[in-house]
């Protein structure tokens, strides 16, 4: 029996995309093997992962003059290939600090690169600061900002106004949860594990003009020109987790697309945050207006409470409750694959232990 996952990633996939790949996976196309078993230069496989790609265009309506990339190493992997492609050590890299994520960034592009800090939400991340509070050095080669961190539940409202310069977003737990402008970024990545597939891939949607200026100690496969020129094939790709992400993208179009999934997401999400604000139990710290719609966090007014809440909602069915270590509570990822039922099976159960433990 399949429980609700409200796991921050690996995160639900839709169940429509699960039996399909079950359904297939011994014998695919009827070659008499799995998928994970086929070449990745072959013609089927090649087809697959053309078919991902111009699907993934369609649903973000990637201009022209961006390649879209397939690596691996995940988004964590980007926070040093992002300097390492686009910056040189004595050149400055502008970053916004929102969180957890972000913070991670500014660490490690300081390994490659100068560092200023546009931006920052202070400690307790609540909030995103607003446009009138960014900073920029004027003499950056990129604008890095985390649209949506996870842990504390913190979304951007808007895109920051870099001045023209590359503007640089780690999309992990956001991408494709709501429309957004391509053209308005040179570098958008994400880490496949929340709402694209299962973990493994990472997606890079880059602008040509960004592309080819790769420090020379740069490992030739992580080069954006390198994989550019060879399709995401210069060496072996994550083969299943790129076809897991074609069948996903082919189930989003389905659904709606990018459009349709927005509305669905703005809607679970108000249904939640409307639970909490009620509630005299459960609270949420974070500015209304910097809300996640993926990642809600709330804490019980009685912490004694936690574990007690956990338990009851696993034997409940829904599971993946428990908020990141860094900050205890809980947190509830609502993406693009959770269905509205779960999340109204949720604030059920959250009314109904309000009830019992007041």
């Amino acid at each position: 029996m399949r429980v609700f996952n409200f796991s921050p990633g690996p995160a639900v996939l839709p169940l429509e995309v699960l039996e399909k790949a079950r359904d297939e996976l011994p014998d695919w196309q009827n070659s008499g093997m799995s998928v994970m078993e086929v070449s990745h230069r072959g013609k089927a496989f090649v087809e697959v992962a053309t078919a991902a790609e111009s699907d993934l265009r369609e649903l973000m309506s990637i201009p022209a003059n961006y390649k879209v990339l397939f690596m691996q190493g995940g988004a964590s992997a980007q926070f040093s290939l992002v300097p390492m492609n686009l910056s040189t050590p004595q050149a400055t890299a502008d970053y916004i600090n929102t969180g957890h994520w972000s913070q991670k960034g500014i660490t490690e592009a300081g390994r490659y690169c100068r560092v200023h800090v546009a931006g920052d939400a202070g400690g307790g991340y609540s909030r995103v600061p607003p446009q009138q509070e960014l900073s920029f050095s004027g003499s950056a080669r990129y604008v890095h900002y985390t649209p949506n961190e996870t842990i504390s539940g913190v979304e951007f409202g808007y895109i920051p106004d870099t001045g023209g310069v590359p503007l640089v977003a780690d999309m992990s737990s956001s991408i494709l949860s709501r429309t957004v402008d391509v053209s308005k970024f040179g570098l958008i990545y994400a880490g496949a594990q929340k709402n694209i597939g299962p973990s493994g891939l990472t997606v890079v949607i880059v602008r040509d003009d960004l592309i080819g200026h790769a420090r020379a100690e740069t490992p030739h496969v992580f080069d954006y020109k390198a994989i550019a020129d060879n399709q995401s094939m210069l060496n072996t790709p994550p083969t299943f987790a790129w076809y897991m992400a074609g069948l996903v993208f082919k189930w989003l179009k389905d659904a709606g697309g990018v459009r349709g999934i927005g509305e669905r997401n703005r809607l679970k999400a108000q249904t939640l945050y409307a639970a909490i604000d009620a509630s005299r139990l459960y609270k949420n710290s974070v500015a209304k207006d910097s809300r996640s719609r993926m990642n809600v966090t709330f804490t019980l007014s009685n912490p004694d409470l936690d574990p007690v809440f956990l338990a009851a909602a696993a034997a409940a069915g829904l599971q993946g409750l428990k908020g990141h270590r860094v900050l205890g509570g809980m947190r509830a990822s609502l993406y693009n694959a959770m269905p509205m039922e779960g999340v109204e099976k949720l604030t059920a159960f959250m009314r109904d232990f309000e009830n019992r433990h007041s």
